[in-house]
């Protein structure tokens, strides 16, 4: 049998007899590969940022709540303390104090966002093998999201910090901003300055990220997964879609939801004790994770 072979720089064609073989040159799978990480990233960026502020009032309100700030603490036992809390920093400071941190809060999300997404793909892909048993799969999953979430963390984490001492804040005249609680936390103690001092309170975050993400990731893949299987196909699946496994933004809003929900509910004691070390030097105290617990 003759065999003729023509390569280009994205392809080859190889002439087997009559027959022509199309192969997708390695160079050209990697900048697809590529291409669609970045722009899996930017897509995490821009939602994270939009969801940021859809419940950026919340946020600021929940940061309020689990640091035990002395003006709100009277509202976090109520059933109703969230209306009441929302309606004490409207009438005291006006509507916009609801979003105080909020600048902050959206210079973290997109990059945070972005690498969390963009790390996932890039670890299922070095990590999970296709065809692998869906008990390896699922751990496989978990420890991906587990690695994606805390290599969001480390690169931003000086902005959550930032992010949540300006949300703790409730002085009315001459509110910091941004630049200035940088500052304050940098210089903090006096001297030269630490840069590590925009680290407080990392570790109970790491502890939290690692099951936070990893049961996030994984929660939403098994969900998705669920979603395809013939029970919920007629009810999940976009019936015009090119693609016959393309869920509909419900099911993929639901399937995010869900998984939101089971991941926050498990890291929720971490995350208080998290908030609190974040903003103990206001009380000018020092506390361990046990102390703080």
């Amino acid at each position: 049998m003759s065999r003729t072979s023509i390569s280009t720089k994205d392809a080859s064609t190889t002439v087997e007899g009559d027959h022509h073989v199309y192969r997708k040159s390695k160079s050209y799978e990697d900048s697809r590969n590529l291409d669609f990480a970045l722009r899996n990233g930017l897509a995490g960026g821009v939602a994270g940022c939009a969801a940021k502020t859809i419940v950026a009032p919340l946020e600021r309100i929940r940061i309020l709540f689990q640091t035990s700030h002395s003006h709100f603490t009277q509202y976090s036992t109520h059933w109703d303390g969230l209306i009441k809390a929302a309606r004490h920093i409207r009438t005291s400071y006006g509507i916009s104090a609801l979003f105080k941190g909020h600048s902050a809060s959206l210079i973290r999300v997109f990059p945070y966002a972005g690498i969390n997404f963009l790390a996932y793909e890039q670890f299922r892909v070095a990590i999970i093998a296709s065809g692998a048993p869906k008990k390896e799969a699922s751990w496989r999953r978990f420890l991906c999201g587990s690695m994606a979430g805390a290599t969001a963390t480390l690169v931003t984490y000086p902005l959550e910090l930032i992010r949540t001492h300006l949300a703790f804040e409730t002085v009315k005249n001459n509110p910091s901003s941004w630049l200035s609680i940088s500052r304050k936390i940098y210089f903090e103690g006096g001297g030269s300055g630490s840069f590590s001092k925009l680290y407080r309170g990392i570790a109970p975050t790491m502890l939290g990220i690692l099951p936070y993400a990893g049961t996030s990731f994984l929660t939403h893949d098994i969900l998705r997964d669920l979603a395809r299987t013939p029970t919920f196909a007629p009810y999940t699946l976009e019936a015009q879609a090119q693609s016959s496994t393309r869920l509909t933004a419900v099911a993929q809003l639901s399937c995010g939801a869900v998984a939101g929900i089971v991941a926050q509910t498990i890291s929720y004691p971490i995350d208080i004790i998290r908030r609190r070390m974040q903003v103990e030097s206001v009380g000018n105290t020092k506390s361990s994770i046990l102390k703080t617990a």
